[in-house]
């Protein structure tokens, strides 16, 4: 393992939100050994690799809470964004989910997650799209990102993932047993979420999460949907019922989580669930975050929240800087009120408070002594970013984008050096992209056609 001294203005994001405005990182052992004056950290390390500098901006590496690796990748941007989001779903994913093999699996993880480190992301938490977690999995390693995965089951309906409720607990338990919590890869508990499980299977699956000390994760309430469904089922909304069979709690992760009335909202805050807020899909899909989305008054509240960038024919890119900014520009139209919510608390949300939220603040999101040595550098050299602001983090938030990531560091190791992967050539990937794309749709029976004439 490479020790390294990673200098540039820090954005440590500790207790006290330090800006160190002409510091450095020295790691060893994958570990940061120091924070501290650049020059000071220069002359005690003369000998070690230099990553930043003067010009350059270094922020913990970023949290991605909500992400589907596989599926919706190899048909980017081929699903009509004038279809109802069942018709997308049920029409369209399902089918080529369907088809996945486990090499589709691995290509199509590869390539998002080297997207999302490329853009500062440094650890991901899988949506659970997964038919093949083993070679997920293998497509974290290869990349040499941190996160967290599962694989979907669902013992309510039909589709691919459908299964008995015994069969889904044993694909679960198969997936903590192979990723042990502790490594840059774990396994995590994760199901579809909606209404698409028995009360059985949410009550054993939040049980498995404590027992083995990890996280559950599951989709609930971005559109209305769910609230019709679960007042049917049982008579209750969504979190009222979930609250009432144990499944909520400090090991839940909600994504979505748009559509909640005063009561859903008092019981994540009083259970400690953490909630996954993806802005993006909810705009893209149409489906009213602006007219009932109350992620930033469950925050103020105390509340776990931390930012996803969700599926790419929902959230499209995966760009952290372009969620957080729409998370605090939605913040403060909704509210009309500027004061509420700013760059500060977004970058937050991409950072400590992400990493609160999915358990992993004892090890990830700030630079301090101690922590894993997960780093980015921004390139803040260009003209675009002429002359550098007094304040980076409003600079950062306000004007910048994946673009301006130079270097990643992933537990002490680099990861992306210079805008280039260390460690997957992309180019090998794209032939192989294309040919996967053509395959699936014509398997799914599917054949996307521009709106617009083409000659």
């Amino acid at each position: 393992m490479t020790d390294l001294i990673v200098a540039g203005t820090l954005l440590t994001m500790d207790p006290d939100r330090t800006i160190w405005s002409d510091g450095a990182v020295a790691v060893i052992n994958g570990r940061i050994e120091r924070v501290g004056r650049r020059a000071d950290l220069l002359e005690d390390h003369p000998d070690v690799q230099l990553l930043g500098g003067p010009d350059c901006v270094v922020t913990p590496g970023f949290v991605n809470a909500h992400q589907h690796l596989t599926g919706d990748r190899l048909i980017r941007s081929c699903i009509p964004d004038d279809i109802p989001t069942t018709t997308a779903i049920f029409d369209w994913v399902v089918p080529v989910h369907a088809a996945h093999t486990g090499d589709d699996d691995e290509l199509s993880a590869t390539l998002s997650l080297l997207e999302a480190v490329g853009n500062g992301i440094t650890t991901t938490i899988e949506a659970g799209t997964v038919a093949h977690p083993d070679r997920v999995a293998a497509a974290f390693r290869a990349v040499g990102v941190r996160g967290c995965i599962g694989t979907w089951g669902w013992d309510s309906g039909e589709g691919p993932f459908s299964l008995p409720t015994r069969e889904v607990m044993a694909r679960q338990r198969s997936v903590l047993d192979a990723n042990p919590s502790g490594g840059l890869v774990e396994g995590w508990v994760t199901l579809v979420g909606h209404d698409l499980a028995s009360d059985q299977l949410f009550a054993e699956a939040a049980d498995l999460a404590r027992a083995s000390g990890t996280g559950l994760t599951f989709h609930m309430s971005p559109s209305a949907d769910d609230a019709v469904a679960f007042a049917e089922r049982s008579g209750k909304r969504p979190i009222r019922h979930l609250a009432d069979i144990g499944a909520l709690g400090p090991q839940t992760l909600i994504a979505h989580a748009v559509h909640l009335d005063d009561d859903e909202v008092d019981l994540l805050v009083e259970t400690r669930t953490a909630v996954a807020y993806c802005p993006w899909a909810y705009l893209r899909l149409g489906q009213g975050v602006t007219a009932s989305g109350r992620h930033i008054e469950f925050l103020a509240r105390g509340g776990r929240l931390a930012l996803g960038c969700d599926t790419e024919n929902a959230g499209d890119a995966i760009d952290p800087l372009r969620v957080a900014a729409l998370t605090a520009g939605l913040a403060r139209d909704m509210s009309s009120d500027p004061l509420t919510f700013g760059a500060h608390a977004a970058l937050e949300l991409l950072t400590i408070r992400g990493a609160e939220a999915i358990g992993m603040d004892d090890r990830i999101g700030s630079i301090e002594t101690g922590k894993i040595a997960d780093l980015v550098v921004h390139d803040l050299n260009g003209i675009g970013s002429t002359p550098n602001a007094v304040d980076p983090a409003l600079q950062l938030l306000w004007t910048g984008d994946g673009r301006s990531v130079r270097d990643v560091v992933v537990d002490g190791v680099p990861v992306v050096l210079n805008h280039e992967s260390t460690r997957v050539d992309h180019t090998n990937l794209v032939a192989e992209a294309v040919a996967s794309q053509r395959r699936l749709l014509d398997q799914a029976g599917l054949s996307p056609t521009p709106r617009w004439p083409v000659r």
